[in-house]
């Protein structure tokens, strides 16, 4: 213990000396104002470097050593002795001693023996050391021998801190949870390392039950690739998609206490820029805007704002009456349709045919020849009329009413408002159908919403000519005012000094011109690349990892590979826990339109958070959804059988609270999971410790004890109910007390 602290000691002072370096610099850098825009650029560069250094030491601070393995002396009879490797959060050298490595990362190569090696492959390996400590201090030490011989020279034999020991993989998993994800760098196993430094570089599905740990691998995952391929994906960014807003509070901490915070986490239904989802669909409703047939309908919808007069329209122009009549429409329609630009881009061509022909209509009636021979306008009065008509505001609006400018939230709503519109675009869907899809246009959307924002986005197309003339005009403006700055100067300046002494007299306009000062008015912002990215549709990542990844609906992957086009995607998740009817029921079914088979399933079959007492009751409900589906293997026991307790309707808030009142003695969390109408009604017994949430809400939670309410109406809410109430079941890492006032559904009868 005391060699540990004193090794220990020795790494936080580097920790501090470095994080000293860093804000140092980074104050200097902050003073330093002015310059050319290279230097600027250098400033902004050299602010986010350190600010980044100095968040990734903080994140550092705990833990920031938790292990050390002793390689064995080589054979070489060189007399070359062993060596100490001590592994942690972050890399640290040792400068004053020709930079010698102190810590290695994680991730480092030469670090993986501390996850794979074992007592069947040591792998060089003859300890291997867990260091916990607390407030920079060591508090414990837990040994594995893997090599015999060493351990019988330490006077080791089995047990505890023996050979091939579990006891700090165990440790964690039976520590009380606090509402946070934690890291697994301490205690990643063979197959999760296997999976978090894999080289595949498509799709890799990693396919898992519940507690297999999918979501920490995914995270580690993320942490090894920035690690490995930092100059790509630091300029690309990472985004990870998780199924709801808990689940992404739930882990926000791992990958900044893993050193990393430049990676940008959302939702689906926050994964278009500017809309947050707060609608809830129905699952009918859901289920319809999952689905592809929704391609057909949003291109329709489209084209019904690309509307034909039924009678002509009269304009005004130069006092003459000219007529847009369906004729002139249907033909500038057809000509901006065979275009196949999208709806927006498309608009210059129809409104340039219309236009024509309310050019040649006009040079009819005022050119006409009265001897019959050719129209006497030239093509310079022609080209002088079109410019004309261009700017006219009646003829303007009239092409703006046949064929508008849109967004994908002005379609989108006006679509779901408007039943004449609904009908138009999808009349293949039946009435019932369609009303479930309807509802008033509030300007709010829901998760099922966004990839079809996301679809509106591509068929409508950008038209940001508005906003570049816009900027244009600033830029003008900005011009225009540092010029007269420099004017005012040069007429404030000396009149009566000698010629001869002018040439050496050097002024603020012999120094700057207007545009360089306008530049330097101009108001920067720094941003992250996650930052960057979140307000950026088109934003292309350089590896995206979906969690969850069973949940999303076809409509969603589309939205998805339009984010990565390099098709890099770590996608975790178990088709046994799909939930959402648009949800997968295979990965080959939502994958391989995108990759063909260029991707790679990998399994998690070690179950490490649900204890095997709950797990006997889950199985049961797992054969049920698939019975040729096996259950992953719980590693250790809870010493609590589940229990089942049966009360009138009435009565069921008072057993809940009664349930939870059993737990207040225990540490960590407990979670009500209760069927969608219920969760209003129950939402009061919240609290620090509590949480009532429906099974969409805890997908990808763990809880350390579980009270599951009226597993019956979770059943038979959703077409999926089986795959709900296993997601249920899985979520308590020690307790699980089931409270129901119907008779238990067959599946739980062993629980009876």
């Amino acid at each position: 213990m005391e060699r540990e602290q004193q090794y220990l000691t020795k790494l936080y002072e580097q920790l501090d000396g470095m994080r000293a370096y860093a804000q140092r610099r980074l104050r200097t850098v902050l003073l330093e104002t002015g310059g050319t825009p290279q230097a600027r650029s250098e400033r902004e560069s050299f602010t986010q470097l350190y600010s980044e250094d100095l968040s990734k030491y903080d994140a550092a601070e705990h833990g920031l050593c938790f292990g050390r393995i002793d390689i064995a002396a080589d054979d070489s009879g060189d007399g070359a002795e062993g060596e100490n490797r001590y592994i942690g959060r972050i890399g640290i050298l040792d400068e004053s001693a020709d930079y010698e490595t102190l810590l290695l990362d994680w991730r480092a190569p030469l670090a993986r023996p501390f996850y794979l090696a074992t007592t069947a492959a040591p792998d060089g390996v003859t300890r291997r050391r867990h260091i916990r400590s607390r407030n920079r201090k060591v508090t414990a030490l837990n040994d594995e021998y893997l090599d015999l011989d060493a351990a019988r020279r330490a006077g080791v034999v089995g047990g505890d801190g023996g050979v091939g020991s579990e006891s700090a993989l165990l440790a964690a998993l039976n520590a009380a949870r606090t509402g946070h994800m934690n890291d697994i760098v301490e205690t990643i196993q063979h197959e999760q390392d296997a999976i978090i430094r894999s080289e595949h570089k498509s799709v890799l599905v990693v396919q898992g039950g519940p507690g297999t740990g999918k979501t920490a691998v995914a995270l580690h995952r993320a942490a090894y690739l920035l690690y490995t391929y930092r100059q790509q994906l630091d300029k690309a960014g990472v985004l990870i998609i998780g199924p709801n807003s808990t689940f992404l509070d739930y882990i926000g901490q791992v990958l900044p206490s893993l050193g990393e915070t430049g990676v940008l986490l959302s939702t689906i239904g926050n994964l278009y820029p500017g809309v947050r989802a707060t609608l809830e669909d129905s699952l009918r409703a859901g289920e319809l805007k999952g689905s592809l047939a929704m391609l057909e309908v949003l291109k329709k919808a489209v084209r019904d704002w690309q509307e034909v007069p039924r009678e002509p329209i009269r304009l005004y122009f130069d006092g003459h009456q000219l007529e847009l009549d369906r004729k002139i429409v249907t033909k500038a329609r057809g000509r901006a349709r065979s275009s196949r630009r999208p709806h927006n881009l498309a608009r210059p061509i129809f409104a340039a045919s219309v236009v024509d022909a309310l050019t040649d209509q006009l040079a009819a009636a005022i050119g006409a020849n009265p001897l019959g021979g050719r129209n006497l306008l030239s093509q310079t009065d022609l080209t002088e009329i079109r410019d004309e008509m261009r700017a006219d505001p009646e003829i303007q609006r009239a092409i703006a009413g046949l064929w508008p400018i849109l967004t994908p939230q002005e379609v989108l709503g006006g679509l779901w408002a408007d039943p004449k519109r609904l009908a138009n675009a999808a009349g293949q869907l039946s009435a019932a159908d369609r009303a479930e899809l309807y509802r008033s246009d509030s300007g709010e959307f829901s998760d099922a919403d966004a990839p079809l924002l996301d679809e509106l986005a591509e068929l409508l197309g950008i038209d940001d000519s508005e906003e570049r003339e816009r900027s244009r005009r600033r830029w003008r403006a900005q011009l225009a005012e540092a010029q007269d700055a420099l004017d005012i100067l040069t007429g404030s300046a000396p009149q009566d000094l000698e010629d001869d002494l002018d040439p050496e007299l050097l002024m603020a306009y012999d120094l700057i011109d207007a545009s360089q000062l306008a530049e330097r008015q101009q108001v920067r912002t720094r941003q992250t690349t996650a930052e960057r990215a979140a307000g950026d549709r088109t934003w292309t990542y350089g590896h995206v990892i979906v969690d969850e990844a069973q949940e999303l609906s076809e409509m969603a992957w589309r939205m998805v590979m339009r984010r990565i086009p390099n098709r890099w995607i770590t996608a975790v998740g178990d088709v046994a826990q799909t939930g959402d009817p648009a949800g997968a029921s295979s990965w080959q079914q939502v994958l391989e339109p995108y990759v063909a088979k260029r991707w790679k399933l990998t399994e998690l079959t070690v179950n490490y958070r649900t204890p095997s007492e709950i797990m006997a009751v889950a199985a049961d409900v797992l054969a049920a959804i698939d019975p040729a589906a096996p259950a992953p293997r719980s590693v250790r026991d809870s010493g609590f059988e589940p229990t089942a307790t049966r009360v009138a309707a009435t009565e069921l808030g008072d057993e809940i609270k009664r349930q939870i009142a059993a737990e207040a003695d225990q540490p960590g969390t407990t979670a009500v999971i209760v069927p969608h109408d219920l969760a209003p009604e129950l939402a009061h017994l919240s609290g620090d410790s509590v949480r009532v949430l429906t099974v969409h809400e805890v997908k990808g939670l763990e809880f350390d004890a579980v009270v599951l309410a009226e597993p019956h109406r979770i059943l038979s809410e959703s077409p999926r109910g089986l795959n709900d109430l296993y997601v249920a079941l899985t979520r308590a890492t020690q307790r699980l007390a089931v409270v129901h006032s119907a008779e238990l559904p067959q599946v739980l009868h062993p629980l009876g």
